[in-house]
C-alpha cells in the first residue's frame, strides 16, 4: 500500500493554489527510501493566520510556503512551525527570489526554497527531494529508538541474569562471617564451593557476551582462511572428551577429512564448541553424541545430535534468542549464560548459512549448521 503525505500550499495567489493541487494530483513517485510508492493529498489556505490554524489542527508533512503572505509573512510562519512541527519540510515559494530570501529562509529552518514562476516538473521535483528527506529522518528516528528501545531491554535481562549469582555469593558470604559457621568444615566448604560455582556461572557470561557484541559491532577482526572443519570439530570434541567419559557418554566424530571451506578458524571453533559442548551438558548420563559433518550440493552441514533431556516446541522456538536458557529441574545444575546459542546463530548469519533444532523432550535433540563453504565472511 502507497504511503501518503500532505501537503499545505500557503499562496494568496488563488491561480498559484489550485495550480499546485492539479500539479501533484494523482503524482506519485517511487523511492528507494520508502521501499515503495509515495503520493501525495493536497490542502491549500490563503494567508499565514488561516495556514497557522491548518498546521495546528493536522501537520502537514509538506509545506509550500510563500515568502509574502497578508498579514503575517511567510517568514513569520516559518518560524512558528520550526519551533512547534519540527519535522514538517518546508519549501519556501515567493516572486521576489534573491539569494539573500534563500538564506533568510533556510537559515530560520525552510528545507528547500522555488521562485516563481516554476514549472510543474520544477515542483514535483522540489515536493520529492522534501519528501525522500522527511521519510529518511523518521526512519532514522524511529531506527534510533528501536536501538535505544533494544539497548534497555538487553541491560535489563543481563542485570537480571547477573543479579542471580551476585546475590548467591553475597548470601554465602554473609554466612562464612557468622561465628558458628565456623565450627563446621564441611558446610564452610560447600558455600565456598557453591560461590566459586557462582563466579564461574559470571565469568561464562561475560566472556559470552563479549564474543557476541564483538560479532555484532563488526569491531572483530576476522581472518578468513582456508582451513580443515574436520580438524576444528576434533579439536572441539577432545576439549569435551574428558566430561564425557566421566558421565559415560559416548561421544563420536563421524565425517570424512579433510573437508575444506574459506573461514575465520575462531568463528568455526564457537560455533562447533556450542554445539558440542551444549550435547554433553545437557545429556544424559550413559548417554550419547554423535557430531557429524558432511557436504550436499555445495553446502556443509554441521549437525550434533544427542540423547539428552530434549526441549518442548515452545523451548526450541526461543532457543536461539539472546539469553535463551531451559530452566526446569533437570538443568538447574547446569551453567550456562543463554547467550551459546545465540551466538552460533550470529555466526551462522555471516556465513550465508542458517541454523535449526529438531527435539523432543526426553528423546534428545539435534542441532543443524548449514554454511556456504566458501561464502565470503
Amino acid at each position: 500500500m502507497p504511503e501518503t503525505l500532505r501537503v499545505l500550499t500557503v499562496d494568496d495567489e488563488p491561480g498559484m493554489r489550485t495550480g499546485v493541487v492539479r500539479v501533484l494530483k494523482d503524482y506519485a513517485v517511487r523511492m528507494p527510501e520508502a521501499e515503495g510508492e509515495v503520493g501525495f493529498v493536497t490542502d491549500h489556505a490563503a494567508t499565514g493566520e488561516e495556514a497557522l490554524e491548518k498546521i495546528r489542527a493536522r501537520p502537514p508533512d509538506i509545506l509550500l510556503l510563500d515568502y509574502k503572505l497578508p498579514g503575517i509573512s511567510g517568514l513569520d510562519v516559518l518560524d512558528q512551525v520550526v519551533s512547534g512541527q519540527p519535522d514538517t519540510m518546508v519549501i519556501m515559494i515567493t516572486a521576489y527570489a534573491s539569494l539573500e530570501t534563500a538564506v533568510a529562509a533556510t537559515k530560520r529552518g525552510a528545507y528547500d526554497f522555488l521562485a516563481k514562476p516554476f514549472t510543474p516538473e520544477e515542483l514535483r521535483n522540489a515536493v520529492r527531494k522534501a519528501a525522500g528527506r522527511m521519510i529518511v529522518t523518521r526512519q532514522a528516528r524511529k531506527l534510533a529508538q528501536e536501538k535505544r528501545q533494544a539497548r534497555f531491554e538487553f541491560i535489563s535481562v543481563l542485570a537480571h541474569e547477573l543479579k542471580a549469582p551476585i546475590c548467591a555469593i553475597e548470601g554465602y558470604l554473609h554466612i562464612l562471617k557468622e561465628p558458628w559457621t565456623r565450627p563446621d568444615q564441611a558446610a564452610h566448604d560447600r558455600m565456598l564451593d557453591r560461590c566459586i560455582i557462582r563466579a564461574e556461572q559470571m565469568r561464562i557470561m561475560i566472556l559470552d557476551l563479549l564474543d557476541l557484541t564483538r560479532i555484532e559491532s563488526g569491531l572483530k577482526k576476522r581472518e578468513p582462511v582456508e582451513l580443515d572443519l574436520v580438524e576444528v570439530a576434533r579439536a572441539a570434541v577432545e576439549v569435551v572428551a574428558a566430561e564425557a567419559k566421566g558421565r559415560n557418554i559416548a561421544l563420536e566424530l563421524h565425517a570424512t577429512a579433510p573437508l575444506k571451506l574459506i573461514a575465520d578458524r575462531l568463528e568455526m571453533e564457537m560455533i562447533l564448541n556450542n554445539l558440542v559442548s551444549n550435547a554433553v551438558k545437557y545429556n544424559r548420563d550413559g548417554g550419547r553424541v554423535d557430531v557429524t559433518l558432511s557436504t550436499s550440493d555445495g553446502r556443509i552441514t554441521i549437525s550434533v545430535a544427542d540423547t539428552g533431556i530434549g526441549l518442548t516446541p515452545e523451548e526450541a522456538a526461543r532457543l536461539f534468542t539472546d539469553f535463551a536458557r531451559v530452566r526446569n529441574d533437570k538443568t538447574r545444575h547446569i551453567l550456562g549464560s543463554g547467550l551459546g546459542l545465540s551466538i552460533v546463530r550470529k555466526l551462522a548469519d555471516l556465513y550465508h548459512g542458517q541454523v535449526s533444532v529438531a527435539s523432543q523432550p526426553g528423546a534428545g535433540s539435534t542441532f543443524t549448521v548449514v554454511l556456504e563453504p566458501n561464502a565470503q565472511p
